[in-house]
């Protein structure tokens, strides 16, 4: 009994121990007491609770583990063998699992799609409390994004893509950041409202002509850049529309005052109108006008009219070059400007008071270098610079115009000096005949007084032997008076049939060197244009030596086209008005420029070519070399030209004789040098040894067929070898060759005129040109004004076409060509509009200068640019095209920099028109 109760004791003492610690939470402890039977079977009941428990606790406790702290959500707790309360439990721990998994994923689900930008999912919980109002939350969230992304791209869309501008997004109820956006778009939208619209308010005013707005708006960064941008381009089509009204300006009175002052035959007439309309044009107040006079053996100005000149106030009737400032101006040649004057120096008046001047402008009116004029203008506010221009380039006009008018006075007064000789001529023939009728009459009184003392023969005998030595003298002289008249009628006609040969003459000369200018020119033209494009090496493929090669090739171009003008010179050479540049020359240099010009002919014709100096030479020649050197490469060109085998000689020796022996110059024994070309050529016949160095001769007339020539280049020597006190003589034979020599004096000497020269020679030569300068070649600049222009090229030469086509498109021009003028006229009716025309002038058929007068008929192409592009150089050419209508003339060949400058000024002007 006593162990019974023992071992009850300690059960009830384990159990309450276990179920102590149940209560405390500790599932560790078991009941581990060695029972039987139902004590056995409750001990095992409340271990399997312990366990069940520790199950329980276990799952239960990683759930909430997964759910609460790692966030893993979806877990459940398993209890195997748990029923009643604590599957209940168990249960209601995995719904509140399962629900919250449900409204988490489902709210993560949601701020996803929001993330992802979009805004059309709301959550849909079935919840409460808390969870409920976390939903509702974050479905007001859902509702104001949408609101914000619909009212900002909106805004975005109506200003970035529409522009439409003055858009703004509201968003009702936006607080904190998203109010904060809002208003960071609305104030985006606003100032970029205010920007482009002031720009645009700006832009169309300029449109509109109005060069007086600018952008004023607030701005920074790429907008306040555009800003300046446009400013600075208001800001420069104001500078270009001023400088292209200024010309406009310019031009039209030059133009106005060229027409007005046509047609007047009266120097005072012509400087009383200058004055009335020059004054009050440039803003003048009084101005006064000095025309030069050389008639008294010195150079003085004379006083010709005077534009608001004050009674008591008498300008001087006449100034001597160098008195004052206007005889300083007329002796310097040079426009003098007194700015500032002095209040006592002048005054200009009117009937309500006067006041000193500003401004007073002395200038110079010139022809040729020589003073025609001297005007002085005075003006209460200083000269602008267009006012300056215009009256430096007015002057030129009027300078033409005076020489003009006296060239009339002295034709007229030459005319009336002829017709007073030949008045008094005839009135000398009349009193001859008068005379001789009278001797004829006393004659027959003579005859009858004989008769009637024929009884008295011989106390009159001696009375009237003298009568008849008296009637014979008589006779004598009236037939000299008689032969003395033919002479003169005779001399007179001879005078009239050489002035009309003389005409002629010139007429035909003028006509041949028109020809021959026209016909080298026009090769020359692309041949220049293309060797320029072919050193600029655009394309980069050329080496550096194919670049010399275009180089050379354009340098000998510019070279003939030197040569050519130099031919079109020889009327200065006729003239007397051809200047020398006389300087020391080494025979050494002489020979090598002639071996470097000539020896490559000289091995593509297979000739010996040899240059030889006399050891007897002097260092030096005194002379013109470039006359000389052009002298010896016409006879050394003839010498190549005609020789087709054998060799060509130059050799260069002192002399002491050969030349003609009355040359002023030669014989004086002043030192001469030969030049001595020599070939073993086809020669030359004695009898044509003197026409060949007549213009335009040959020694046969098949010679120019073979070897080509205008038979100009011996004239040109004779004549140039004449300037430098020389002369040229030939020594041929045909069949074997020619020696053509050159004898120039050692120390160059001036030429004394021959009376014919003295003739032909004008009062005032032009002053010399310039010396020629080779065209510089540089590559074609980046900036291309004229890329997409289309011009129309009118011109038979295919070359031509070529050349102007392949240097215009390099420019970025589209270029098309029509080979005569009736296919441009009919090219610009069916491909519309082109922006400029290119007009050859000598064309067959139809010429440039009537297709030019057609086009300007045809509807629409009034202002069309059309260029003269021509080598017809001489004068009044480039007259004849500006009156067809032509918008301006280039001669060729052509400097492709001079025109694309002119295509360009024509088709802005045109644009502007």
């Amino acid at each position: 009994k006593d162990v019974i109760n023992k071992m009850v004791d300690q059960l009830n003492s384990f159990a309450a121990e276990v179920t102590t610690a149940m209560a405390r939470g500790d599932l560790s402890k078991k009941i581990t007491v060695e029972v039987r039977g139902e004590i056995l079977e409750m001990k095992s009941t409340i271990n399997t609770l312990i366990d069940q428990l520790n199950a329980f606790s276990a799952e239960v406790t990683r759930v909430a583990k997964e759910v609460g702290t790692e966030g893993k959500l979806g877990g459940q707790a398993e209890v195997r063998g748990i029923g009643g309360v604590w599957r209940d439990l168990t249960e209601n721990v995995n719904s509140m699992a399962a629900n919250l998994t449900s409204q988490v994923r489902g709210i993560a689900s949601v701020v996803t799609a929001v993330a992802m930008g979009d805004l059309d999912r709301k959550l849909t919980l079935e919840a409460k409390g808390e969870i409920a109002a976390l939903a509702e939350t974050i479905n007001g969230m859902i509702d104001t994004l949408a609101t914000f992304a619909e009212q900002v791209s909106n805004v975005a869309r109506d200003v970035g893509t529409e522009g439409k501008l003055g858009g703004q997004a509201r968003v009702p109820g936006a607080a904190g950041l998203w109010r904060d956006l809002t208003e960071n778009v609305n104030r985006l939208a606003a100032n970029l409202t205010t920007q482009v619209r002031a720009i645009a308010e700006v832009a169309t005013a300029v449109t509109k002509g109005d060069l007086s707005r600018s952008i004023t708006v607030e701005a920074s960064g790429e907008v306040a850049a555009l800003k300046d941008n446009i400013n600075e381009m208001i800001s420069n089509l104001k500078d270009t529309t001023r400088k292209n009204t200024e010309q406009d300006w310019l031009k039209t009175h030059l133009a106005r005052f060229t027409r007005m002052l046509q047609g007047h035959r009266d120097l005072v007439t012509v400087s009383r109108l200058i004055l009335s309309e020059l004054t009050p044009l440039v803003n003048a107040q009084q101005a006064a006008f000095y025309v030069a006079d050389y008639r008294a053996g010195e150079s003085q100005l004379e006083l010709l009219a005077g534009y608001a000149q004050r009674h008591g106030k008498a300008l001087p009737r006449t100034i001597a070059f160098g008195e004052g400032l206007v005889g300083q101006c007329a002796f310097e040649k040079k426009r003098i400007v007194l700015n500032g004057a002095p209040p006592d120096y002048m005054r200009i008046g009117s009937a309500l008071g006067s006041a000193a001047p500003v401004n007073i402008v002395i200038l110079p009116v010139l022809f040729e270098g020589q003073v025609k004029a001297v005007v002085e203008i005075a003006s209460f506010s200083p000269f602008s610079e267009i006012h300056q221009s215009f009256l430096d380039q007015l002057t030129e006009s009027i300078g033409v115009v005076l020489h003009t008018i006296s060239a009339n006075m002295q034709t007229e007064y030459l005319l009336h000096q002829s017709q007073s000789l030949t008045a008094e001529l005839q009135a000398q023939q009349d009193e001859l005949k008068k005379t001789n009728d009278r001797l004829e009459q006393q004659a027959l009184n003579l005859q009858k007084s004989e008769s009637l003392l024929k009884g008295k023969q011989e106390e009159l005998r001696a009375a009237n032997e003298q009568l008849q030595e008296k009637a014979r003298q008589l006779s004598e002289q009236m037939k000299q008076v008689e032969f003395k008249n033919r002479e003169i009628e005779q001399a007179r006609s001879a005078l009239e049939e050489k002035a009309e040969q003389l005409s002629l003459s010139s007429r035909y000369k003028s006509e041949f060197l028109a020809n021959m200018s026209h016909e080298l020119r026009t090769p020359l033209n692309s041949l220049l244009i293309l060797a320029r494009l072919l050193a600029d090496n655009v394309g980069g493929n050329l080496t550096p030596k194919q670049i010399e090669f275009a180089r050379t090739i354009h340098s000998s171009g510019a070279e003939l086209l030197g040569l050519i003008n130099d031919i079109l010179d020889l009327a200065k050479i006729e003239s007397g008005t051809v200047t020398l540049n006389i300087a020391e020359e080494p025979f050494v240099d002489v020979a090598d420029h002639i071996e470097r010009h000539f020896r490559q002919i000289a091995a593509d014709k297979g000739l010996e070519f040899e240059v030889s100096l006399d050891p007897a030479l002097p260092p030096a020649i005194e002379t013109d070399n470039k006359r000389l050197q052009q002298i010896l490469s016409n006879l050394l060109s003839n010498a190549f030209k005609f020789t087709a085998k054998g060799s060509v000689r130059l050799g260069i020796a002192p002399a002491a004789s050969g030349w003609t022996p009355d040359h002023p110059i030669l014989g004086s024994g002043q030192g001469v040098i030969a030049f001595s070309v020599t070939d073993t050529g086809i020669g030359i016949p004695t009898s044509k040894q003197r026409l060949i160095f007549e213009a335009f001769q040959q020694a046969d007339g098949t010679t120019s067929r073979e070897y080509g020539g205008t038979g100009l280049g011996l004239s040109i020597s004779r004549e140039l070898a004449r300037l430098l006190g020389g002369e040229i003589s030939v020594a041929s034979e045909p069949g074997r060759g020619s020696t053509f020599t050159l004898y120039a004096p050692l120390e160059y000497r001036p030429v004394e005129p021959t009376l014919e020269e003295d003739r032909r020679k004008p009062a005032e030569s032009s002053p010399p040109s310039g010396p020629r300068t080779e065209p510089r070649l540089t590559a074609p600049s980046p900036e291309r004004p004229l890329e997409g222009r289309r011009v129309l090229v009118v011109d038979d030469d295919i070359r031509n076409v070529f050349a102007l086509t392949s240097a215009l498109e390099v420019h970025g021009m589209h270029v098309e060509h029509a080979e005569s003028g009736k296919e441009g006229i009919d090219l610009l009716k069916r491909s519309g509009r082109f922006d400029a025309v290119l007009m050859d002038v000598m064309m067959p058929g139809l010429d440039g200068i009537d297709t030019i007068r057609i086009v300007r008929q045809l509807p629409g192409y009034r202002d069309l640019p059309i260029i003269a592009v021509t080598a017809k150089a001489m004068m009044g050419d480039r007259e004849k095209c500006l009156e067809a209508g032509a918008t301006d003339y280039v001669a060729k060949p052509v400097n492709m920099d001079f025109l694309v400058a002119a295509l360009r000024r024509a088709i802005e002007e045109s644009e502007h028109a």
